[in-house]
C-alpha cells in the first residue's frame, strides 16, 4: 500500500484544526514557518497543502499577507435541465431569486472573430471561419456564480436582428428563443461536464484560487436538421455551487 504524500496529511492536520475552532473564519494561519516547525515538515509541503485547502475553498491566500480561513459561503444550486437555460437571462434571474439572490449578469460580444480549432469541430465549421463570440459572468448578490463563453457561427445570424445574443430586439432571450425568430428550430442539445481546475483567467473572474476545482460543461446547441448553431464553455467553481440535472421521463 503506498504510503500517504506528507503534504495530504498536513491538509488533514489543518482541516481538523479548523474543526476544532483553533482558527476561525477569517483568522489568519501562522506562517509557513512557524507551521513547518510545529508540524516538523518542510516549508515546501506546507505551502502545497494550504494550495489544496485554498483550490477546496477552505482557505484563502491574500497577496502580501499570509493565508487566512476562508468564510463559509453557501453552495448555490445550479439546475440544468430542458427548462433551464443558463444563458436566458430572465431565467436566471428568476432562478436566483426563487433562492433569495439577487440574479445579474454581464456580457460582451465580438462579432466575427475567426473560430479556434476545437470550437470550429464542435460547430461544424471550417477552422478560422466567422463566429460571434460573446463571454457571460453571471453574479448572485453580487458575487459570480458562473462564467461562460458563447460561440455561435456568424453565417446563421449575420444580417439579421438576432446577430448579437445581447444586443438589439431579441437580447437576453437565449438561444433557443433568439434563433426561432429567425426561423431556426433548436430541437436538442448535449452537454458534457467534466472537473478540472481554473485557468488563471477564470479564477480572477470567478474570485476563486488559480487551481481551484471548477466543473466545466461544452454545451451545444442543434437545429432541428442536426446543425449546431451554438457551442460554448461554461465553468462553475466547486466550491461555491452544486450542479444538479433534471432528467424528464416519458410515460
Amino acid at each position: 500500500m503506498r504510503e500517504q504524500p506528507p503534504y495530504l496529511h498536513i491538509v488533514d492536520v489543518l482541516r481538523q484544526r479548523i474543526a476544532d475552532q483553533e482558527w476561525a473564519p477569517g483568522d489568519r494561519l501562522p506562517s509557513r514557518a512557524q507551521l513547518a516547525q510545529e508540524c516538523k515538515v518542510g516549508e515546501a509541503v506546507i505551502r502545497r497543502a494550504q494550495e489544496t485547502l485554498i483550490a477546496q475553498g477552505v482557505l484563502e491566500g491574500r497577496a502580501g499577507s499570509g493565508t487566512y480561513v476562508a468564510e463559509p459561503r453557501e453552495r448555490l444550486r445550479m439546475v440544468r435541465s430542458r427548462q433551464h437555460e443558463h444563458t436566458d437571462g430572465a431565467l436566471f434571474r428568476a432562478e436566483m431569486a426563487a433562492l433569495g439572490k439577487r440574479g445579474t449578469w454581464e456580457s460582451r460580444s465580438e462579432a466575427m472573430v475567426p473560430a479556434p480549432v476545437d470550437i470550429a469541430a464542435r460547430l461544424d465549421i471550417p477552422e478560422a471561419d466567422y463566429c460571434v463570440r460573446t463571454l457571460y459572468e453571471y453574479l448572485a448578490d453580487g458575487k459570480p456564480v458562473l462564467v461562460s463563453t458563447s460561440w455561435e457561427p456568424y453565417s446563421i445570424t449575420s444580417g439579421t436582428l438576432a446577430v448579437l445574443p445581447e444586443g438589439g430586439p431579441y437580447a437576453g432571450m437565449g438561444v433557443v428563443r433568439r434563433m426561432a425568430e429567425i426561423g431556426i428550430t433548436v430541437s436538442r442539445a448535449t452537454e458534457q461536464p467534466e472537473p478540472r481546475q481554473a485557468t488563471a483567467e477564470e479564477a480572477s473572474l470567478l474570485g476563486v484560487q488559480k487551481g481551484a476545482l471548477v466543473t466545466h460543461i461544452r454545451r451545444t446547441y442543434y437545429s432541428d436538421d442536426g446543425r449546431p448553431v451554438e457551442t460554448a464553455d461554461i465553468v462553475v467553481p466547486a466550491a461555491h455551487c452544486e450542479i444538479v440535472y433534471e432528467i424528464p421521463i416519458s410515460r
